[in-house]
């Protein structure tokens, strides 16, 4: 019998029951409800409360405290590039609204772009950057920016606009032969890139073709309460306070040329923060005191148009930094959920409903959201399940390129959709829309697991590993 002081790694041997395992997710779950739904507050406390019920639940199971902190510690470690770049997008937003890139962009949008087809063309030029650069972050950062201020101009809601824009942005996350997640999922499964992408194409690709057609049609039958003919009242403010100027484009197409050349993106993020407080200096004769205040705290401005003040005064590290405390707390979370092997014993009786092709997608589908529901980042989401159903799909037969789909379907596509993961608490703090605001809009984030699970009870495009031959008798 093992003494319940001992330092040990729950496995196998240490199954303890599901209803156990699933305490501190009702607990999770039953705190959100309070804190955010009723009482309207952040997750933070909610999340933090609980990790301390998990710590607890995992001491009383035998694993020390130091063991856990050591998980959170990992966790938080893992997620320490996104945080950088996220505080990197703050520097940037509130660079590139005092230079006068956003409001820039916002003004000759007004001159392509129709109301009516703006949630498409959103979507479209979301879908174009994020494929060439491979990043949904970056993609979101930069003309995902500006496309709010578009649309916020031209009348369309905000939820709307963040939808498109985070449609677009994921379908070149997951398609891009340059993003993170495309290549971590396939090297998770046991699959080679370009055979996963080529796999990738028979979900994504109608799932993506439905949610353009869907911002379309809703471009056709909604009069949205701004127009092109009424950008007076948006664009002669702009050009009172900011000078618009074409070269004002250069900052934004050197950060896309920058990632989609391969280029890290933090590096060239923070580059296009500096282009931009060079550009205040040069174009709006901004001072340095002032520039490097609003890189701090953020882009401030007062004109005759309300809702253009709520929309260009934003940006700034400090702005960030509920975000990143918000991203800590749910790694934490999801950390100390692994070190106590709750999420072991979850995932193991799942398994238990295996029972052929469509149930072992669904499954696969339904955890990975299930951990960036829990775990609260998408690289837990992919990684966990990833390696946890590797060998089950192995003995169906199913070729990995299989799993590697479904984990990217499902994991990268929902996690903006949460939130408190650090993708939902980077598009909340980028866009500046709730995660539960733009969720329904965000067409190819919830309708591609639901194709992917479609394929998996049909048996469509899903490939067979290769029969084994015996090797012919040598002589």
């Amino acid at each position: 019998m093992n003494s319940p002081t001992s330092d040990r790694s729950p496995g196998p041997a240490d199954r303890f029951p599901l209803l156990w395992a699933l305490v501190p997710v009702a607990f999770l779950l039953g705190a959100l409800y309070l804190t955010v739904i009723r009482f309207k507050q952040s997750p933070h406390l909610a999340l933090i409360f609980t990790t301390a019920l998990v710590a607890a639940l995992a001491r009383l199971r035998g694993v020390l405290w130091e063991r856990t902190l050591a998980a959170m510690a990992a966790s938080i470690a893992s997620t320490l590039p996104a945080i950088l770049l996220l505080m990197s997008v703050g520097l940037l937003i509130g660079t590139w609204l005092h230079s006068g890139i956003v409001p820039t962009l916002i003004v000759y949008g007004f001159s392509i772009v129709s109301p009516t087809y703006f949630l498409f063309t959103a979507a479209l030029i979301s879908s174009v950057v994020s494929l060439a650069t491979g990043s949904s972050w970056s993609t979101a950062g930069t003309v995902g920016l500006a496309l709010m201020g578009l649309g916020a101009s031209l009348g369309v809601p905000a939820p709307m606009t963040a939808g498109a824009v985070i449609s677009g942005a994921y379908f070149g996350d997951k398609m891009s032969p340059l993003s993170d997640t495309t290549n971590l999922a396939p090297a998770v499964a046991g699959s080679d890139l370009f055979t996963h992408i080529r796999h990738m194409v028979w979900t994504t690709g109608p799932s993506l073709i439905i949610a353009l057609t869907a911002y379309f049609i809703i471009g056709l039958f909604s009069d949205w309460g701004g127009s092109t003919g009424g950008a007076t009242g948006v664009v002669e403010p702009i050009r009172d306070h900011f000078r618009v100027s074409p070269w004002l484009m250069a900052p934004p197409l050197v950060v896309i040329g920058l990632v989609a050349t391969k280029r890290p993106a933090l590096p060239s993020i923070l580059f296009g923060a500096l282009m931009g407080m060079l550009f205040a200096v040069w174009f709006q004769d901004a001072t340095w005191q002032a520039v490097l205040a609003t890189a701090k705290q953020g882009f401030s401005i007062q004109t005759n148009s309300p809702a253009l003040n709520d929309l260009l005064s934003r940006g700034g590290l400090d702005k960030m930094m509920d975000t990143v405390a918000l991203i800590l707390c749910a790694v934490s979370f999801g950390g100390a959920m692994e070190a106590g092997g709750f999420l072991q014993t979850i995932t193991a009786a799942i398994l238990r409903l295996v029972h052929g092709t469509g149930s072992l997608v669904l499954v696969t589908v339904t955890t990975a959201i299930g951990m960036n529901i829990i775990a609260g980042d998408q690289y837990i989401a992919i990684v966990l399940p990833g390696r946890m159903y590797k060998s089950t799909y192995e003995k169906m037969g199913l070729a990995p390129h299989n799993l590697s789909r479904a984990l990217e379907d499902s994991a990268t596509l929902t996690s903006p959709l949460v939130p408190w993961n650090t993708c939902g608490a980077f598009m909340a703090a980028t866009l500046g829309v709730s995660p539960w605001l733009y969720l329904p809009w965000a067409f190819l984030n919830w309708f591609n697991p639901l194709v992917s699970i479609f394929y998996g009870f049909t048996g469509l495009t899903m490939d067979r590993l290769p029969e084994k031959t015996d090797p012919e008798p040598t002589t």
